[in-house]
């Protein structure tokens, strides 16, 4: 940290950040605090590992219109996911609050907001609602995105804006990562280590072993590669990162096209919503149509 406070919710933090989501919600749950504003950014943390589990009722259920403005923040995008067909009115009231004015001071929902608008790919408002926020989650999610479309030059800025505010923090070391692992070549190892040190000191999760296992299918690893990949599914079977990869390391690997179908297969039966699905049967359906044009007809 800055300074020489103890971060009492260091260990929740870390676990969150690390994808440890089930301990970051244990030690929250079991954790005693000294002082109200961190019982509330603790269950920020809870909440938002239930989030990342996909268990949106469990914020639905528990957070209401009595609980901190924090919290609802979290409720927002928890709504948003459960509700597809609500995103639009969903969308529309966060951004009446953010026109209002009323929590522009308020972190979590600055960051919950570009976390929605990051989901309907409008990076520019993302971007808009995280600058508006100094902390380290925001500028980690501004790195993101600044990766996602392609302006590493950015997203090196934004890393040295966090190594500037905590250099040695979990989210600032992962940033580090993330832009060495968009920029290749020689800072490939250099992010490996980084994720390795992680998993080392907290756990070995399904996050980080798919950082390692993209950092080794760039320097042409693959059988590395297949096995941090196979040790992610073994800890989360439907994970849509690493069910993904290992098809791509199947392609590559030379394996036979019923193997690289089968990792598909679990994909579209558990994340048939995800980005990659819709891409890969969106370019499917074309080859079927411009296929169907040369095919042959009965006079021929």
């Amino acid at each position: 940290m800055a300074d020489d406070a103890v971060d009492e919710l260091f260990e929740v933090k870390t676990a969150f950040h690390t994808g440890n989501y089930q301990k970051c919600i244990k030690d929250a749950q079991s954790l005693s605090v000294s002082r109200a504003d961190l019982v509330v950014e603790k269950d920020i943390y809870m909440y938002r590992a239930y989030l990342a589990q996909k268990k949106y009722g469990v914020i639905l259920d528990e957070v209401n219109a009595s609980s901190p403005s924090e919290l609802q923040a979290v409720r927002i995008l928890a709504d948003y996911m459960q509700n597809k067909t609500k995103r639009e009115k969903i969308v529309g009231e966060m951004e009446k609050k953010l026109n209002s004015g009323i929590d522009a001071n308020n972190g979590t929902f600055l960051l919950m907001a570009a976390t929605v608008y990051y989901h309907e790919e409008n990076f520019e408002a993302a971007l808009r609602c995280l600058h508006q926020s100094d902390s380290l989650e925001c500028a980690a999610l501004a790195v993101q995105i600044y990766l996602q479309i392609s302006r590493v030059d950015l997203a090196k800025k934004e890393v040295k804006r966090m190594q500037e505010m905590d250099e040695d923090a979990t989210l600032t070391q992962l940033a580090i990562a993330w832009t060495n692992l968009a920029i290749g070549g020689e800072k490939l190892q250099d992010a490996f280590y980084i994720f390795q040190e992680l998993a080392d000191k907290n756990a070995s999760t399904v996050v980080l072993l798919n950082c390692q296992a993209s950092c080794y299918i760039q320097q042409g690893k693959h059988d590395d590669a297949e096995g941090l990949l196979q040790e992610a599914l073994d800890k989360d079977s439907s994970n849509p990162e690493a069910l993904i990869n290992m098809a791509l390391v199947a392609q590559h690997m030379g394996k036979g096209p019923e193997v690289i179908q089968r990792y598909l297969s679990q994909l579209r039966d558990a994340h048939r919503d995800h980005k990659y699905v819709s891409q890969l049967n969106a370019k499917e359906s074309e080859f079927d149509r411009v296929s169907s044009q040369y095919a042959p007809t009965a006079s021929d």
